[in-house]
């Protein structure tokens, strides 16, 4: 994937997520497809909150110094994080910073996520060359990635929920739309 994909995938995710969420109702909002899984607002709340703590990892990669070896470290994770993120192949621990606490409204959560991805897209369109900063990843089978394959989780990251949604509104059980 070259850099010059980046923003296509950032446009993507974002209309693909808007969409996945218009329209709902309030049942189908708050609705969980079984105990322990997350309602279509619980999963549109980490989005807004995982974007946030992603992008601050790009932030943060981009102020450390150069790495020398961030060629070595980060061989082949740009297509792992293709491969991996969006597929839904087993379920991830998400991080206590990212969990949903339902402390947002629908509204906020719109908002917050609009604004947040016009700072990334404008940051993602100003910056060419991020692969010489790095940042290590809390999950072992990342390990270090580059600043520029950050920025790639976030959209990966909004497709593999809005993929989420989509499971959700399938399962038996779900509320039907109001007329």
């Amino acid at each position: 994937m070259k850099g010059n994909q980046l923003l296509p995938l950032l446009d993507e995710s974002h209309r693909a997520f808007l969409t996945a969420i218009d329209g709902l109702t309030d049942a189908q909002w708050e609705w969980k497809p079984a105990p322990g899984r997350w309602s279509i607002g619980e999963t549109a709340e980490h989005i807004v909150l995982a974007e946030a703590l992603l992008f601050a990892s790009v932030r943060k990669a981009i102020s450390a110094p150069r790495n020398p070896d961030w060629e070595a470290q980060t061989q082949g994770k740009t297509e792992l994080l293709l491969r991996v993120l969006p597929a839904r192949n087993g379920k991830a621990i998400s991080p206590a910073p990212i969990l949903p606490r339902e402390w947002h409204t629908r509204a906020q959560i719109i908002e917050r996520f609009e604004r947040q991805r016009v700072e990334i897209v404008s940051f993602a369109a100003a910056q060419p060359d991020l692969q010489q900063h790095t940042r290590v990843h809390p999950f072992p089978i990342f390990g270090t990635l580059n600043a520029y394959q950050w920025l790639l989780y976030v959209p990966l990251h909004t497709i593999r929920h809005t993929r989420q949604i989509a499971e959700v509104k399938a399962t038996a059980g779900y509320p039907a739309a109001q007329r």
